[in-house]
């Protein structure tokens, strides 16, 4: 899989098609890959992109399985994003879903709820090309922000420093540049960049932040 080269993605929750069509129509020409929060209200509380949706080809795409079963999903609508992210929570046996991976010749990625440690990780994280660390509780835009997570960011990159770290949940101004000397790769705006009435503005203030630090 080729490395985005901007680090920033803007995230996509929707209950409908137009919903859907309407937040990429204004997310257009604010970054090249949006992340879809994809919740189908058992694994998280509410639903999020649960339909047959249809996508832009404006953007490439991530899609958050925040869902029971997630291989159904990605052998149904896989082909349509360029990286699945499951829920650590939802797979049984990490080493066959790794080697489901292999044989779809997709990037093996997994995300992780906050009460989740990175011990159930720990044993595969050589075979790991992505972890995103949830620093929000999952399922909706706005949750609290929980800077204690960024301790797991710290710990996944000393264990295995090739593996990429993805951050999801309350990136701000204020939380974006902690995260980032943490040992982050990529972050995930949801409400800052998403929900903002100016989204391209928005974007570029995080961006901002992260080339002061760089």
């Amino acid at each position: 899989m080729k490395l985005p080269t901007q680090p920033i993605f803007p995230s996509v929750m929707a209950q409908n098609q137009e919903e859907l069509s309407s937040l990429l129509k204004k997310l257009s020409g604010v970054a090249e890959i949006l992340h879809l929060d994809i919740a189908d209200g058992k694994a998280v509380p509410n639903t999020s992109l649960w339909f047959p949706f249809k996508l832009s080809k404006k953007f490439a795409y991530n899609a958050h399985l925040m869902i029971q079963k997630p291989e159904k999903w990605i052998e149904k609508y896989g082909k349509q994003v360029d990286l699945c992210i499951v829920q650590r929570e939802e797979i049984d046996d990490p080493n066959e879903y790794i080697e489901f991976c292999k044989k779809k010749k997709k990037a093996v990625a997994f995300a992780l709820k906050p009460e989740t440690p990175i011990a159930s990780l720990k044993p595969f994280l050589q075979d790991i090309d992505y972890v995103l660390v949830l620093t929000v509780h999952p399922g909706f835009y706005g949750a609290e922000y929980l800077p204690e997570q960024l301790q797991k960011v710290r710990e996944l990159k000393k264990t295995n420093p090739k593996v990429k770290i993805i951050v999801d949940g309350g990136m701000t101004l204020e939380t974006i540049g902690d995260t980032a000397k943490a040992g982050t790769d990529y972050f995930i705006s949801g409400s800052f960049v998403s929900k903002s009435d100016e989204p391209k503005k928005a974007y570029k203030k995080l961006g901002e932040v992260l080339k002061s630090i760089s």
